[in-house]
Order: structure tokens, then C-alpha cells, then sequence
């Protein structure tokens, strides 16, 4: 009886500590996501959009997964223009709460790379 009394108090305080946890439940993004991630700021920083997606991006940080869930009501109107496998594997990394600061890392890693290539000191 006692030893059914300490497994059900260690399954709780197991509970416990997962519903309270910082970490995601899906655990560190992968290098496929991360190549992703690269691709998608590529793009933004060939378009010249850094500050917009940067400013637009840190604002809804906290939104995120409202954001990726508008990103699956909207698949039907954007999957013509965008592969659908990179779109969907999008959509589920911004669910993560790691998913929008590692764009924004990745976007920022991308447009010092610009900077760089261009030979423009960070911020011109």
C-alpha cells in the first residue's frame, strides 16, 4: 500500500513539473527545420523586408500559436504559391515556442550575411 501510494505521488510531481516545464514538448528544433527556417529569412532578406518581418514578428511573439493557426485557416489560399510540405512543416514549427525566435535569428543571420557580402557595416 505504501509503495501504490508513492508511485501515485511521484506520477503527480511528474505531472507537475511537465505542466510547468519551459521546454517545448516537441523538443529542439531539427536541422531540417532549421534549413527551413534559413530558407524562409532568405527570402524575406531578398525582398528587402528584414526590419518589417523583425518588428512584425517580435510584436506577435507571444501570439505565436494564433499565428500558426491562422497559418492553417489560410493553407487553402496560400498553398498555390508556396510547396505545400515546407508550408504545413512551417505552420508546425510556429506552434513551438521556439519556432519565431529562430526565425528571427535566422533572419538576422541572413542579413548580416548580406551586409557582409555587400561590404555595408550592419544597420545602413
Amino acid at each position: 500500500m505504501l509503495k501504490a501510494k508513492s508511485q501515485r505521488f511521484h506520477k503527480l510531481r511528474e505531472g507537475f513539473r511537465k505542466a510547468f516545464s519551459m521546454e517545448g514538448l516537441h523538443g529542439p528544433l531539427s536541422e531540417a527545420d532549421r534549413a527551413l527556417l534559413e530558407k524562409l529569412a532568405d527570402k524575406i532578406v531578398s525582398r528587402r523586408m528584414t526590419m518589417p518581418a523583425m518588428l512584425f514578428l517580435r510584436s506577435v511573439q507571444p501570439l505565436n500559436l494564433i499565428g500558426s493557426q491562422a497559418m492553417v485557416f489560410l493553407r487553402p489560399f496560400l498553398t498555390p504559391l508556396f510547396n505545400q510540405a515546407d508550408y504545413d512543416r512551417a505552420a508546425a514549427i510556429m506552434e513551438r515556442r521556439e519556432g519565431l525566435a529562430a526565425l528571427v535569428d535566422a533572419i538576422e543571420a541572413a542579413q548580416a550575411n548580406r551586409d557582409a557580402d555587400k561590404g555595408e557595416s550592419p544597420g545602413e
